[in-house]
């Protein structure tokens, strides 16, 4: 008899770095501040060094969502990714993430969601279950400060993630 190990899937959800101040730009336009910068850096290497290497990215069309991706992405070392920029991220809602999420190749083990607050902190909210780690729990309920990302796990397929499906293992939030 062969015994089949469950299949983890982690889903990290990333609130964009540091953005320049709205008004004087359409806010999908504001790019990111020199801070910001500097936080989407970080958090590449801060990834690498929790050994978090995404296989498919989902990112909002935002300028600022972007350059924090690029800038996460140099960080990231030599990994094949598959990208999807969608204006869909920019707006969306709880159940339209879990869509788009829904929708990745079940073969996927990890999962990166560059967006916005304050749906990245509800999404993470929404699926944490039980088990969960307190702090962390606290953080996404209140909101996330920006470069700032949730990590969290569960066997299900991406297709079956909903309200208290995963177990959200930790909150990273960027060194001041």
């Amino acid at each position: 008899m062969t015994l089949s190990t469950p299949t983890v899937r982690r889903l990290v959800l990333l609130r964009h770095a540091k953005a320049e101040p709205g008004g004087t730009v359409p806010d999908v336009l504001r790019p990111l501040a020199l801070s910001g910068r500097s936080q989407a850096s970080a958090v590449g290497r801060s990834l690498t060094d929790a050994e978090i290497a995404p296989e498919v990215v989902l990112c909002s069309d935002a300028v600022r969502t972007r350059q924090t991706w690029d800038l996460v992405r140099s960080g990231l070392g030599d990994v094949e990714l598959d990208v999807t920029v969608t204006p869909d991220l920019y707006t969306a809602d709880v159940a339209q993430v879990l869509a788009l999420v829904g929708a990745v190749d079940e073969r996927v083990r990890t999962i990166l969601v560059v967006g916005h607050e304050p749906i990245m902190s509800s999404v993470a909210e929404h699926l944490a279950g039980p088990g969960s780690e307190s702090a962390a729990l606290r953080q996404v309920q209140v909101g996330v400060p920006t470069a700032s990302y949730s990590v969290l796990e569960s066997e299900q397929p991406w297709d079956a993630w909903g309200r208290k499906t995963s177990t959200l293992l930790r909150l990273v939030r960027p060194k001041d």
